[in-house]
């Protein structure tokens, strides 16, 4: 099996995903919006966080502990057949346990049993997930296969969208064509899945109880993300209104397209780096940490604060002038994309390699902690706008633990940050950008304008300010479309 595969052509092909991550919603969610209003996009997003908890512990950590495992041992066949089996022999079984606790709750739970046909349908989530077997395909470094396979779907259901969705009554089959696009591509990961294991029967005995202990931390994990990152909206679906939770999902759609694009490289480092440091690769393990850090502080930076200056006008473009009341809750949740940003190189590229996730678990549980208690205070009185302030301040509890925990390795990080050139250049970049507010154009084009005009400002600045990484990604880019017309020229 092949080793190593081009960790550039990785992010690649990761980041075409993660732009159509972003263009999906793009398309779909302002005609959506504008069909289904607030409440009608408030049941979808109120079911989906519902059926998100079901599924964390359906999954019980396993996207990414198998990634580790799958990783460690993919360079041997039989070794990662026995893996493969082994973890989803666990996750069925927790699948099942998870789908008879959900019908229970289903048929006891009012404001559940209220939208019984959505809830069942979100729910097929769990069923595309187990078999779907993600976690595979990462850990063996398939970017390609992934993104061309999820664009497809992607293709289908936003034209299934635009044919089939006319009434603020379709909101069902807003959910179904959403699942569909988000989860139902897994099932040709299951199919294609023996290409890269051993069909046949051997007679090794199956080792479940290896596995038990790192997925139950993984778990943990994913329980107490899960808690801090879609608490807000099941409480204001039970506290408050579906309106309110419309309001909330809206800023929050912005803010999840902006968190997976600034995190698209750090998900194609894990398979990397667990298998760097399970061969000793240190020095290979810091230079890919340190060059990560620069990239996602610079790009997450940039997306928060133009986001920041630009809620209103985003707001309009993508759900329309009844989601005004989104404009506040989506600037206090803005900053949170730059601290995911970190703490994803932090956890997940650092302590989880390093087998310390034990202190992504407790950053995680401290972040679940101040979420629930600010939401409890703060929901009942400001709604969605004391949704947005628990889970800013949660994300900045997890950033603060997992900080603690690599102290001494993060202040040999931070030191090549150059911090004010960034503060700089953000600060120019915002103020030349805001003056496009004064030409009260419509959103959009206000939108294409600043941005083209924000983040032109923002590189220039950098590249005048001599920032390593940005000279380094700039002389790379020279030097290939150098390549490309010597090719051209002969």
């Amino acid at each position: 099996m092949k080793t190593k595969k081009s960790l550039k052509l990785n992010f690649i092909f990761n980041s075409i995903l993660t732009a159509s991550n972003l263009i999906f919603p793009l398309i779909t969610f302002p005609y959506i919006s504008r069909i289904l209003l607030p409440d009608g996009t408030g049941k979808v997003s109120f079911a989906t966080s519902v059926i998100y908890y079901f599924n964390v512990f359906a999954q019980l950590g396993i996207p990414t502990y198998g990634i580790r495992a799958c990783a460690r041992v993919r360079d041997k066949k039989e070794e990662l057949t026995n893996t493969v089996r082994e973890i989803m022999l666990i996750n069925i079984c927790t699948t099942i346990i998870s789908y008879v606790f959900f019908f229970i709750s289903l048929y006891n739970i009012p404001q559940l049993a209220e939208e019984k046909e959505l809830m069942i349908i979100v729910s097929l989530t769990m069923l595309f997930n187990t078999f779907g077997v993600e976690w595979l395909y990462k850990a063996l470094e398939e970017y390609a296969y992934i993104t061309i396979r999820s664009m497809v779907f992607k293709i289908i259901a936003i034209v299934a969208m635009f044919i089939l969705i006319h009434d603020k009554n379709d909101y069902i089959l807003y959910g179904a064509i959403s699942i569909f696009a988000a989860s139902a591509s897994n099932l040709l990961n299951f199919i294609n899945m023996r290409k890269f294991i051993e069909r046949k029967k051997s007679d090794y005995r199956l080792q479940l109880k290896k596995h038990i202990k790192a997925i139950f931390i993984f778990f943990a994990m994913s329980v107490a993300t899960t808690i801090y990152t879609h608490l807000d909206t099941v409480m204001l679906g039970f506290m408050k209104t579906d309106t309110d939770v419309g309001y909330y999902n809206a800023a929050v759609k912005i803010k999840t397209i902006l968190i997976s694009f600034v995190t698209s490289l750090g998900t194609v480092l894990l398979p990397r780096t667990s298998y760097y440091i399970e061969h000793g690769h240190e020095e290979a393990f810091k230079n890919i940490i340190q060059k990560a850090f620069s990239f996602v502080l610079i790009l997450s930076a940039a997306v928060s604060v133009y986001f920041i200056l630009f809620a209103k006008q985003g707001i309009y473009f993508l759900s329309g002038s009844a989601f005004n009341g989104a404009i506040l809750p989506m600037q206090i949740i803005m900053p949170t994309v730059f601290l995911v940003g970190l703490t994803n190189i932090m956890g997940i590229q650092i302590l989880i390699p390093l087998g310390k996730e034990k202190y992504v678990l407790y950053s995680e549980i401290v972040g679940a902690a101040v979420n629930l208690i600010i939401n409890l205070i703060l929901i009942p009185q400001y709604a969605s706008v004391g949704a947005a302030v628990g889970t800013l301040a949660a994300e900045l509890a997890v950033f603060a633990v997992q900080y603690a925990a690599l102290k001494n390795i993060m202040k040999e990080i931070y030191k090549n940050m150059y911090f004010v050139k960034i503060f700089v250049a953000l600060v120019l970049s915002g103020a030349l950008a805001s003056t496009i507010k004064l030409l009260d154009l419509i959103p959009f084009f206000t939108l294409l304008i600043s941005m083209i005009l924000f983040f032109m400002i923002y590189i220039l600045t950098l590249t005048k300010a001599k920032y390593k990484l940005v000279l380094e990604m700039e002389a790379e880019l020279i030097d290939k479309i150098k390549v490309i017309f010597k090719n051209r020229c002969r």
